[in-house]
């Protein structure tokens, strides 16, 4: 019996559409997108975060290829990697660890147009919205108890929403439940996507996932100074 926790992967269409006036009055009120420098800069590390050890990991700039049934409900399985269905100018990622055997959470900064970011945070929330039960395509996993959480109110934007994988080798099978949260914000035209999962033998197994707002609030402060001084 397995179960996983996937990383943001692959590449597909670039949905980047959308008139250009638009997007020249978004941007200047949001700013010029992080380049890949900037978000590595922007990225929290150990010295910024006591308690937890935070490692690099490694996330493409493409549109995320992961797809769901119903279809409508794709932008769900693309936050579970940290992703989105539109191609970012720059992404970076970390895996932050509780050296105290508490909730950590992976984290994928993405860089975007600035009508690009809206878009991500408006397709996830609809999605979260409509969505209770789903199936990842290329993975093969079911979802179930999918939640829109009340607005957390970070950044710009932001989007909670927790739900629950269902892991069985076969449909005859009682699958084991694994408790899943995604945080989405947008602060400017960068989004940062933290998700994290309760392991199913873990001591925290059976309760809801949480990302902790200390890593939230300690990476939109991060953020946010580099904005500022851009």
């Amino acid at each position: 019996m397995t179960f996983w926790a996937l990383a943001a992967c692959g590449s597909g269409q670039d949905s980047r559409a959308g008139a250009a006036s638009e997007e020249t009055k978004t941007a200047g009120a949001q700013g010029k997108p992080l380049s890949e420098a900037d978000l590595e800069r922007a990225a929290i590390t150990d010295t910024d975060l006591d308690g937890y050890e935070v490692n690099r990991i490694l996330s493409a700039p493409s549109a995320s290829r992961r797809t769901a049934d119903p279809a409508e409900c794709t932008p769900v399985v693309q936050a579970l990697g940290g992703s989105s269905g539109f191609t970012a100018t720059a992404r970076t990622g970390r895996m932050i660890s509780s050296k105290k055997h508490g909730p950590g959470a992976s984290m994928i900064l993405s860089s975007h147009s600035a009508g690009d970011a809206t878009r991500v945070m408006d397709a996830f929330r609809t999605a979260a919205k409509r969505c209770k039960t789903l199936k990842d395509i290329r993975a093969d996993f079911r979802y179930g108890e999918a939640e829109l959480q009340p607005d957390p109110g970070y950044g710009d934007d932001s989007v909670s929403l927790r739900l629950t994988q269902l892991a069985a080798d076969s449909e005859d099978e009682e699958p084991i439940r694994v408790p899943y949260a995604v945080v989405a914000v947008r602060q400017g035209t960068t989004v940062a996507m933290f998700y994290e999962f309760n392991l199913p033998s873990g001591p925290r197994g059976k309760d809801p996932a949480v990302v902790p707002e200390a890593i939230i609030r300690t990476q939109l402060k991060k953020l946010g100074k580099l904005t500022v001084s851009k």
